[in-house]
């Protein structure tokens, strides 16, 4: 078909809706801002419950999508709004007309030297979510490869939940990240304690609260109830947290070789940008806003523009795909009642 979808994001949510969008015979165009596709989860070395291997899912979702018109390190210049379709100019110059724009422009994650009470970026031992996804899968990090690793520590909450950061929403994953990653360090050193700083564990999706029990009971992993109030360094190098155990009253102080921030998710940049280029609203929480959050989530206001994904606010994997492929499905209505 030679209907134009532009899909602007090469993450997980633009490849199974180009994906979907190829089975039902059209031709999509992602546009995608960096060298590679698969966003965030390309760079994650598992993921949970089941501890898929990342690279497993993003190349079935390449696969799928490999029909597709791809541009790579490509931006989107500007959008200027047709009669009855949008003119999209992008950073090489090719210029896209299109009825229909599928916005999947993930998420960001929040920049955890923000939170300076927790030593990132000040302390030699103090990595985030992120950096230790980065080790597991390259096993380079030399904040892990030259410490003794005898104990570990994960902050819940980094930028989340959070109003002094003015980012007061849950970002979902993070409690379930924590665990994750705390199981793959355990695996690797199993000598070592690992603790878990958490203000309330949301565990609500499926085989979750298993993967909480297993962690506990399997890798005897201890989970502290209480927010982190002091993050130090000794003359060592190693890491000093204070915290309240708030569940038995008591105040905490463990000694780290690591400390790992849980870093959250925030609004893109690119959301914001594509946002204001196309006059799309954005919600209180800094999201791009839905027509609405029960039963038009991966609709924008505008005619033919819609959403999938992290771009309205945090997701799990496969609630990303999900939508993904709801959206591709009510882009191929939308262009049938045009018809």
């Amino acid at each position: 078909m030679k209907e134009n979808i532009v899909i602007i994001g090469g993450g997980i949510a633009g490849l199974e809706a180009a994906g979907q969008l190829a089975a039902l015979g059209y031709k999509p165009i992602i546009i995608e801002k960096s060298d590679h596709l698969g966003g965030h989860v390309a760079e994650w070395h598992r993921l949970f419950p089941d501890m898929t291997p990342a690279r497993d899912v993003v190349g079935g979702l390449i696969s799928r999508a490999s029909g597709s018109n791809i541009f790579l390190n490509t931006e989107i210049s500007f959008v200027n709004k047709l009669k009855d379709s949008y003119n999209i100019m992008l950073s090489n110059g090719i210029s896209i007309i299109t009825r229909i724009i599928l916005v999947t422009t993930g998420f960001s994650v929040f920049e955890a030297a923000r939170k300076e009470e927790y030593g990132y970026g000040v302390y030699d031992q103090v990595m985030t979510n992120r950096d230790l996804e980065h080790w597991f899968n390259t096993g380079k990090d030399k904040r892990v490869d030259n410490c003794a690793m005898n104990a570990v520590g994960f902050v819940h909450c980094v930028g989340s939940r959070d109003e002094k950061a003015k980012n007061p929403q849950c970002s979902k994953v993070c409690c379930i990240t924590a665990i994750k990653q705390a199981i793959e360090i355990k695996q690797r050193f199993p000598e070592a304690m690992v603790y878990c700083f958490y203000m309330d564990l949301r565990m609500f999706g499926k085989k979750y609260e298993d993967f909480y029990i297993n962690a506990q009971r399997d890798y005897g992993i201890r989970f502290i109830r209480g927010r982190v109030s002091e993050v130090s360094e000794n003359i060592d190098g190693r890491v000093i947290v204070k915290a309240e155990d708030t569940l038995s009253g008591k105040p905490v102080k463990v000694t780290l070789d690591l400390l790992v921030l849980m870093a959250g998710m925030v609004c893109s940049q690119e959301s914001t940008k594509v946002a204001n280029m196309a006059n799309l609203p954005v919600d209180s929480d800094g999201f791009l806003k839905s027509r609405d959050n029960v039963t038009a989530i991966i609709e924008s206001p505008k005619e033919g523009v819609f959403y999938a994904g992290a771009c309205t606010g945090p997701k799990t994997v496969p609630e990303t795909l999900a939508e993904a492929r709801a959206a591709a499905l009510e882009v191929h209505l939308y262009i049938k009642s045009l018809e």
